[in-house]
Parts: structure tokens; C-alpha cells; sequence
């Protein structure tokens, strides 16, 4: 019998280094294009599983004189979060929170921003509603969400497919849905939006150096983060299978012709 995932989702990347290596590349620009314009001065922002804090970051400095909150579900990142965001000198107050219940007034927000986020909670349609609720009306709620199935590369290495396969077995396991993206127009249709822009964006690998960063940056998170290390707890793989399949990432980092996009859904709902 197939064992149960647990009751309170896992996080199935963990914060180890290689898996806060990427997600500090991450900015306002190339991971909230589609919030960008409806952003201005004076505004109040929820920045919600804000991670290491670089999106938050530029959020902040791009609604001050206003001001940001920045929550996450593992307090133990929320160190990171406020150096990232006081190096920046942005203002932004650091709470430990989960989407699903937010400890905060109807209302709160002008902005409320969730950057992949609802993947890997266990009722991304309550967080929705959670996120409307402390919108003020007139305001936004943005999420934007990777899905992982439509992940597209070249040349074809068999060691991708799967680690594709895995992590998606591992994802859901968890209790997340790693293929988001292209449910959010969905779930944001049954949380009670009924002014909703929905739209896509990718990111994409192909340059000698960036395929370097993401290809390695993969390969170390096979072998020393908490996705690999539950993988081989779970009996999917063996340590054996993690360093093959790291190997994969890196021999295809090394072709002149790689080539690797990763599709995002994205929603902008009015309140």
C-alpha cells in the first residue's frame, strides 16, 4: 500500500544551500513581470512564502514610501529574509505565517503577492481565499506558479525525464501540486474572484553560463537537499539513482546546445 502523504504539506524543496541559490536570483523583474504595473508608491504589500527575501526586497522598493510584510510558513529562513532585506534598505516587516491562515485583519493589504507558493500548500483554493480576505476591495492578489509537466529542454537526456517523474511523485507526496501553473485561472475561479487576468511567462536557460548555474544548481539539489534525501527515504530511488540522475543535469549544462524553459502560470485578480 502506497503510504499517505502527511496531514501539513512538506516543503518538498527544503532551504538548503543549493535550493537558496536559485531562489536568491529570483527579482521582481523576471519572477513578477505581470504585478510590475499594477505596483506604485504609498502602496501596503503581503508578501506571502517570501523565502530569502530578493523579490521582497524589490517590492519594497518599488511601493516606498509604502511599506511591505513578508511572511513565511519556516521561521527558520526569516533570518535570511530580513539581512536580504536590510542590506536593500527596504522596509519590510518579517512574520512566521502559513497561507492558509493569515494573522491578519480583513482588509490589510492593497497588494497581496504569492511567487510559487500554492504548489505546496494542502488547499491552494482556502489560500486563495485567505489572500482575498486581507486585500482591501479594489486591491490585487497575484500568484504565479510553475508547472513543472510542462518543463521543455534539449538536447533530450534521459536522466531529466526522470527526475521529472520523481519530483513530481515527491511533490505530491507531500501534499503540493507541482503542476500549478496551469491551474490557477481554476482555483482562483472557485476561491470567489471574478476579475481575473490570467497570463503566462517562462523562464529560460540556454546561455553557457546560465546553463552551468541551473544545471549544476539541480544536480547539488539532488544530492543535498531534502528532495533527494526524502526521494531515497520514501524507496523511490537509491543514492546510486541520485548521483545518475545528477549526472544527467550536468551533461546536459555541458551541451553547446542546451536548451531548457520553464513555463509559469500567473493570476492577477482584482478584489
Amino acid at each position: 500500500m502506497a503510504a499517505q502523504p502527511p496531514a501539513q504539506p512538506r516543503y518538498t524543496h527544503g532551504h538548503a544551500e543549493p535550493v537558496l541559490r536559485s531562489h536568491t536570483w529570483r527579482t521582481a523583474e523576471n519572477s513578477a513581470g505581470y504585478l510590475l504595473p499594477s505596483l506604485h508608491p504609498g502602496l501596503v504589500v503581503l508578501d506571502l512564502g517570501c523565502g530569502p527575501g530578493t523579490i521582497t526586497a524589490d517590492l519594497a522598493g518599488l511601493v516606498a514610501p509604502g511599506r511591505v510584510v513578508a511572511v513565511d510558513s519556516a521561521e527558520s529562513i526569516l533570518g535570511r529574509t530580513r539581512s536580504t532585506c536590510a542590506r536593500s534598505g527596504a522596509d519590510v516587516a518579517v512574520a512566521a505565517a502559513r497561507g492558509e491562515r493569515l494573522p491578519f485583519r480583513d482588509g490589510s493589504f492593497d497588494v497581496v503577492h504569492a511567487h510559487q507558493v500554492l504548489q505546496h500548500v494542502s488547499d491552494p483554493v482556502v489560500a486563495l481565499r485567505e489572500m482575498r480576505r486581507v486585500c482591501r476591495p479594489g486591491g490585487v492578489v497575484a500568484a504565479r506558479d510553475a508547472d513543472y509537466a510542462a518543463f521543455t529542454w534539449f538536447p533530450e537526456v534521459p536522466e531529466l525525464d526522470e527526475w521529472l517523474a520523481l519530483y513530481e511523485r515527491v511533490a505530491r507526496h507531500n501534499g503540493g501540486e507541482p503542476d500549478a501553473g496551469r491551474r490557477l485561472l481554476g482555483w482562483a475561479q472557485q476561491a470567489g474572484f471574478r476579475t481575473i487576468t490570467p497570463s503566462a511567462s517562462a523562464w529560460c536557460y540556454a546561455d553557457g553560463a546560465d546553463r552551468a548555474w541551473w544545471g549544476g544548481a539541480w544536480a547539488d539539489r539532488l544530492l543535498a537537499s531534502s528532495f533527494g534525501e526524502q526521494a531515497v527515504a520514501e524507496g523511490l530511488v537509491s543514492r546510486p539513482d541520485l548521483e545518475r540522475l545528477a549526472d544527467g543535469w550536468l551533461r546536459w549544462a555541458q551541451a553547446p546546445d542546451g536548451w531548457l524553459a520553464i513555463l509559469h502560470g500567473e493570476v492577477l485578480c482584482r478584489v
